[in-house]
């Protein structure tokens, strides 16, 4: 039996995957208001910190803080799509570090993987381009329009959107 170790840091693909999705959401914070960029980019570090240290908890606060900068742009009347792009942004940015962290805990970082996360990437960009979809919907059939009312059913969609991906 050899000595040989597996390293199970987060998996490359997922990595590299969750940090495009957070820049999609950094974005969106950024065309909705300055404040919420600074929210949203220090979610990202603390995203970026969890998949450094393979820690699930820096990964879910890193998300929860970039979502609250995607929605506080929300109080200064940002166009929807703004937020529901930055919404569905921020859900892949969690969903994705997880798998990363889970692929390297499960199979080892060294494992030929990428195919895996690519389609599972695929399967859950899908699922909030859906949910997104569904977000919008709702909205324009909303009385009004009016922010405040989309904002209530984005977070209603974002939490929708990441219990189905938790399962």
């Amino acid at each position: 039996m050899s000595g040989a170790t597996v390293d199970r840091s987060p998996a490359r693909t997922s990595r590299l995957l969750s940090l495009v999705a957070a820049s999609v959401a950094v974005g969106a914070a950024a065309l909705a208001s300055s404040t919420g960029a600074l929210a949203a980019v220090g979610g990202v570090f603390l995203v970026a910190v969890g998949l450094v240290l393979g820690s699930r908890r820096f990964v879910t606060v890193g998300s929860f803080v970039a979502l609250l900068g995607v929605l506080y742009g929300g109080l200064f009347a940002a166009p929807p799509e703004f937020l529901i792009l930055g919404t569905a942004a921020v859900v892949l940015v969690w969903d994705f570090a997880e798998q990363a962290i889970n692929v390297g805990e499960q199979l080892g970082r060294e494992a030929d993987t990428e195919r895996l996360e690519l389609m599972h990437a695929a399967g859950s960009t899908a699922v909030a381009a859906s949910a997104s979809g569904v977000g919008y919907g709702i909205y324009l059939l909303g009385a009004g329009g009016q922010p405040v009312t989309a904002l209530v059913f984005l977070l209603v969609a974002a939490v929708a959107l990441t219990s189905a991906l938790r399962r």
